[in-house]
């Protein structure tokens, strides 16, 4: 790890924002895990654990292009604030749910995802827009990007962890209320920055859809961004999922408690914050796009042996080391997205690249649910395991035409 990893904390405003986000994403995991146990435990389904993710996921897939809209015609730093408070008064619904309304809690966790989705679909594109604005050296927004991946995976790392001891000890309410506190401190970080307001471009002569043809047009045009995209639609469709199935794995498989699931979430999330202080690291100047082939190959190594392994700590070694490759598919995309586009566009970008990943995702999520109920949860991780592999491959060669191309 050389002496630039940690670049971006230089800059007061990301500091303040990295924190804030670091302690808000614990309570986000906590409640996660909790909602992946209690629907679990409660229905012993396998797709309702898809139709849960789903219910969070789509709707930020389906609002996320007005949210870029959004992000690119008023304030990031406005529109983040009242997400977030949104986000909190959300919070605290559900842990009213979980304690007053505990007979038709499964329905009552699926309503307030959809809200958590839509409110999402307006956060995330502000959120990733507002990265560039605070960092000074704008040779820095990769490391930016890193560092803000390695937050949400150690919050990742952490956050089910700890939510595995509570459900065994204090119960279900406390991880969702836990999550409704974690709020204060993100409203207290964003209050600290001093950020320039940025110049508001209603855009009133343009509508919607003619913006949201705009961005597609920008992206067509650049192959770095819509292969970028491309790639991450199929490894969100068809591998990515894989983690709707882990409380199976944590129930079934392993025959393990709450903590069980805490722990194999844990894993995924420090294999995944190894991988983002992995890209952290890396210089200036180095081909992302080869990177982001090996580690996908890697992902798909690691998911290859978890499958197969019945052994709980070799499976958790294989996992974490999967995980490792799998940060590159979310980092490494997005990172390629936010240095190939101009500021004025950013949000609708961003927002297009997000509805990609959130829409594949959830879809997937179903997909894998409904599959592993007739082939059973090992095999159809294995199956995407050997897809994350044939993808890696595809995309080398994909890479090594079009550097043919542009010799010639």
């Amino acid at each position: 790890m050389n002496l630039t990893t940690f670049n971006s904390f230089k800059n007061k405003n990301f500091t303040l924002f990295f924190s804030g986000q670091a302690v808000s994403l614990l309570g986000t995991w906590m409640q996660k895990t909790a909602v992946s146990w209690l629907v679990y435990s409660i229905t012993q389904s396998k797709l309702m654990l898809g139709i849960s993710v789903f219910a969070t996921l789509f709707p930020t897939a389906v609002f996320s292009i007005y949210g870029g809209i959004i992000a690119d015609r008023y304030d990031r730093y406005t529109i983040l604030l009242i997400t977030q408070i949104i986000s909190l008064l959300q919070a605290i619904l559900m842990t009213l749910a979980v304690i007053f309304f505990k007979e038709n809690i499964v329905w009552w966790i699926i309503g307030l995802s959809v809200l958590l989705g839509i409110i999402n679909g307006f956060d995330a594109p502000a959120r990733q827009s507002l990265v560039l604005e605070l960092i000074v050296d704008k040779t820095d927004l990769p490391n930016a990007l890193a560092l803000n991946s390695s937050m949400v995976n150690l919050s990742k790392l952490i956050g089910p962890a700890i939510a595995g001891f509570v459900l065994e000890h204090f119960g279900d309410a406390v991880c969702f209320g836990s999550n409704a506190v974690s709020f204060i401190a993100v409203l207290t970080s964003l209050l600290l920055m001093k950020i320039p307001r940025q110049i508001v471009n209603p855009k009133t002569d343009k509508s919607i859809k003619k913006e949201f043809v705009e961005a597609l047009l920008i992206i067509k045009g650049n192959r770095m961004i819509a292969s970028s995209i491309i790639f991450t639609a199929l490894m969100g469709l068809l591998v990515l999922p894989f983690s709707t199935l882990t409380p199976v794995f944590a129930k079934d498989v392993f025959n393990g408690s709450a903590s069980t699931l805490g722990v194999i979430d844990g894993f995924i999330g420090l294999g995944a914050f190894l991988g983002a202080m992995f890209l952290a690291s890396l210089k200036q100047g180095t081909n992302l796009t080869m990177i982001l082939a090996k580690n996908s190959f890697l992902f798909g190594i690691g998911l290859l042996f978890f499958s197969q392994t019945d052994n709980y700590f070799l499976a958790i070694f294989f996992l974490t080391l999967g995980s490792f490759g799998m940060m590159s598919v979310r980092t490494i995309t997005n990172t390629i997205v936010q240095v190939n586009v101009a500021n004025e566009y950013r949000g609708r970008v961003i927002s297009v690249y997000l509805m990609v990943l959130t829409s594949t995702v959830p879809i997937g999520s179903v997909l894998v649910g409904g599959v592993s109920h007739y082939i059973g949860a090992q095999n159809t991780v294995l199956i995407q395991a050997i897809l994350a592999m044939m993808l890696a491959v595809s995309y080398v060669f994909y890479l090594r035409i079009e550097a043919k191309k542009e010799l010639e």
